[in-house]
């Protein structure tokens, strides 16, 4: 498993992942989830992916492969004219890829190589943009209902972005609430670790504003997660006591 969110800002895009993958808890290792490519002054995209390991690396190969020689081996993500066709692209491959696997199985009842991608970027004269791909190749976009995506075990960082996400937020602010939110996944499961991998991408800038990984050792992620524990206990101490009496003398509400 693993835990990625890609989220929408007035500034432009934050994407932050993990990186381990398991197959039991006797084997852990270290991959990259977070993939980018860029054209100075032109294009930046990058994606996160989460699902089996080896469809995932299948897909990024072909990428890869397809932005060394763009003029040679089509479609390339270099080439889409619109984010939507860079993700479309990527829907079609995945897709294949998924389907390839699925068709080489040796019975239909085995079991389904399912993978998911986040994919973000911009190009020159259009607005950042935000897709979640589903395993069939289909994908939805971010919006300012939904402004920002997640994959793989999301359930226990959902909530923290849920109360603090702003889109008006600074980028820092935003990687803040970002490393809030991994911290808590990171405690409720195993299936989750460090290092992490951080991008951020501002509108109108083509290249990574700011990128990075963060590793075990690292002092404000470790700031982070025993400044948030300790906010945690002290909210959890400063609310009203329950009490096994009349329910109606209890304090009231503060309004």
């Amino acid at each position: 498993m693993t835990y990625c969110v890609g989220m929408v800002l007035d500034k432009g895009l934050v994407m932050m992942s993990d990186t381990r993958t398991n197959s039991g808890v006797d084997n852990i290792s270290v991959f990259r989830k977070m993939h980018s490519w860029s054209v100075p002054g032109e294009r930046m995209i990058a994606l996160m992916t989460a699902g089996n390991l080896a469809t995932t690396q299948a897909v990024i190969s072909q990428l890869e492969e397809r932005s060394k020689a763009p003029h040679e081996r089509r479609p390339s993500v270099l080439e889409a004219p619109t984010m939507f066709q860079v993700a479309t692209i990527v829907g079609n491959l995945l897709h294949d890829v998924v389907e390839r696997r699925q068709d080489g199985q040796l019975s239909a009842q085995g079991p389904r190589f399912t993978a998911s991608i986040i994919i973000a970027g911009q190009i020159k004269g259009m607005e950042p943009r935000l897709f979640m791909i589903y395993p069939e190749g289909n994908f939805i976009e971010a919006s300012f209902d939904t402004p920002f995506f997640q994959i793989g075990e999301t359930k226990y960082g959902r909530p923290i972005i849920l109360r603090g996400y702003d889109r008006s937020m600074s980028f820092e602010d935003a990687v803040k609430l970002l490393m809030v939110s991994f911290d808590s996944t990171v405690a409720a499961n195993l299936s989750v670790g460090l290092p992490f991998d951080l991008l951020v991408m501002e509108r109108d800038n083509f290249e990574p504003l700011h990128q990075r990984r963060i590793l075990n050792s690292d002092p404000y992620f470790k700031a982070i997660s025993s400044g948030w524990g300790e906010a945690l206990r002290q909210a959890f101490h400063s609310l009203p006591a329950y009490s096994f009496d009349d329910p109606a003398a209890l304090p009231s509400p503060i309004e």
